[in-house]
Formats: C-alpha cells, structure tokens, sequence
C-alpha cells in the first residue's frame, strides 16, 4: 500500500482545514518546499498536493509552488484544485505534475473528464471520490450529489479509471479514524478499482487496518503535521 503524505494550500502556505471548512483551517508551515523536502528525506515517494485556492477560484493559483516542488524534490507528484479544462490540466503537467485529481467536475461534466482519461491516459487523471453519508460533496465540498459514492467509481470504472481518491469530508482534519466500513463495502463492490484512503487516518494502526481492507494508497496528513504519526514510524512503511 502506497503511504502518500499531504500539503493543502492556501495563500502558498501549508495548511489542513477540518471537514474542508476554510473558517477551520491551521497553518502549519509557511514554506511547502521545505516540508516537501521533508518528507523526501524521509524516505517518501509521492505526494498529494492540494490548490485551495484554487478549488474556491475555479482555476490553479498556486502552480508555482508545484513548480517549486517538482523542480527540487524527486516525488511522483499528484495535483488538484481548480482544474476545470484541459488547458489548467496541462499547465499543471508542465508545471511537475505526474498526476492530477478531477474532482467536482468529474460529477458536474463526466464527458470531459471522459475526454482527460482518453486524452492523457488513465495512469495520469485520478478521480477524487469526495463523500459525506456515503455520497458525493462538490464545489469544495460545499453541496452534496445524490450520486452515492459507490455509483460514481461504477461509472468511472466503466469509461476507464483506475484509481480513485475517496475523501470522507466528515473525517477529514479531525484525527479520528478512518471510515473502515466505507472503504470495505467499496473494495467489495468495484473490486477492480485502485482505491487511497484519505480522511481521519489519524495512527499506525489505522494505516494498517487500511492495508488490511486492501486499499491501494493512504493519503495522510494532518497526522504527521500533529505528530500523531511520526517519521520513523512512516519509515517502516517505505
């Protein structure tokens, strides 16, 4: 299982906000590239980088500091936030993105995202599966789909994705566990869908009964920021 850490950005700075809420949020460092580094030097390999700015302004805003990243570290970066058309989506790639994450418009406009997966490979457009009470939230996770979590990765499935980030809003930034149960009835329902966990891991033992359920990755973030995850433990992992 891939144990990919998290910087979410607001003003350039790295920041965790809780269930997604901007009037909830916590600065944790005002340099990315060094936490980045960081996590390099820890032995990491991948890192989920979230625009927040970029998410509420519909378009990236902080692809320089992706640039910044992906210039002076050698993670295999995937990028979200704002992408809504082919050109953000290619200004991200040119920027060091290995990968990006389509989210709301993935629900608002599946024909284009259809459109990124053909155009640039389904290696390189992941599917953000953000949900509360088991079904889809967009625009920043402000509004809630009637599509069910479940339905959304059937259908992506279907026109070629592979994997999928499944976000629990409710859990995310509150350090308290992850949404097991979610994540189990999911690998039984697309068990051909590579699925990263992300929301709420909060302790080691949590990223093992992720490992357990047979989830692909574990996107975990504001656990290292608080030190409820340490380095050393991650270590073990890599």
């Amino acid at each position: 299982m891939e144990i990919i850490p998290a910087i979410d950005l607001i003003g350039g700075q790295c920041v965790r906000l809780t269930e997604g809420d901007f009037a909830q949020q916590t600065t944790y460092d005002a340099d990315p590239l060094a936490v980045a580094q960081r996590f390099e030097a820890a032995g990491v390999k991948r890192l989920h980088l979230v625009d927040l700015d970029g998410a509420r302004a519909r378009q990236p805003v902080n692809l320089p500091v992706l640039e910044s990243i992906a210039r002076h570290t050698r993670l295999v970066i995937d990028f979200g936030g704002g992408l809504q058309s082919e050109q953000a989506v290619r200004q991200a790639f040119d920027a060091g993105a290995a990968q990006v994450t389509a989210g709301s418009i993935a629900v608002r406009e599946p024909e284009t995202v259809r459109q990124w997966l053909h155009t640039f490979g389904p290696e390189r457009i992941l599917l953000g599966a953000d949900f509360r009470d088991n079904h889809i939230s967009i625009n920043a996770w402000a509004e809630q789909s009637e599509r069910t979590v479940a339905e959304f990765i059937r259908e992506y499935v279907v026109q070629g994705a592979t994997t999928f980030v499944c976000t629990d809003v409710s859990k995310d930034g509150k350090l308290q566990g992850p949404s097991l149960a979610t994540y189990r009835a999911l690998r039984e329902q697309v068990p051909t869908a590579r699925l990263v966990a992300s929301g709420g891991v909060t302790t080691m033992a949590d990223v093992e009964a992720l490992r357990e359920v047979g989830m692909h990755g574990a996107i975990i973030g504001k656990a290292i920021y608080e030190g409820t995850i340490s380095f050393a433990e991650l270590r073990k992992l890599l």
